[in-house]
C-alpha cells in the first residue's frame, strides 16, 4: 500500500522543484504546449481531450507551486 503523503509537504516539494530556474523554464515550456496553445475548428475529440487533460495536470503543477509558496 503506498505511503501517505502531507499535502502540504507535497506543495513545499512542488515549489522547491519548479523555484529555481531549471523549473522556471521547464514550466514555462509545459505552458506554452498546452495553455498557450489554440486549436482549430477541424480538431477531434480525441485530441481535444488529450490537450485538456495535460493542461489539466499543467494547472494542478501550478497550484501546487503556489500552495508551496503561501505554506513557507
Amino acid at each position: 500500500m503506498a505511503e501517505k503523503i502531507d499535502p502540504n509537504e507535497l506543495s513545499l516539494s512542488f515549489m522547491r522543484a519548479f523555484g529555481g530556474d531549471d523549473g522556471k523554464h521547464v514550466l514555462d515550456h509545459l505552458r506554452n504546449m498546452t495553455l498557450n496553445r489554440a486549436l482549430g475548428p477541424d480538431v477531434t475529440t480525441e485530441h481535444l481531450r488529450h490537450l485538456e487533460g495535460q493542461r489539466f495536470l499543467v494547472s494542478y503543477i501550478e497550484n501546487q507551486i503556489q500552495r508551496g509558496k503561501n505554506d513557507e
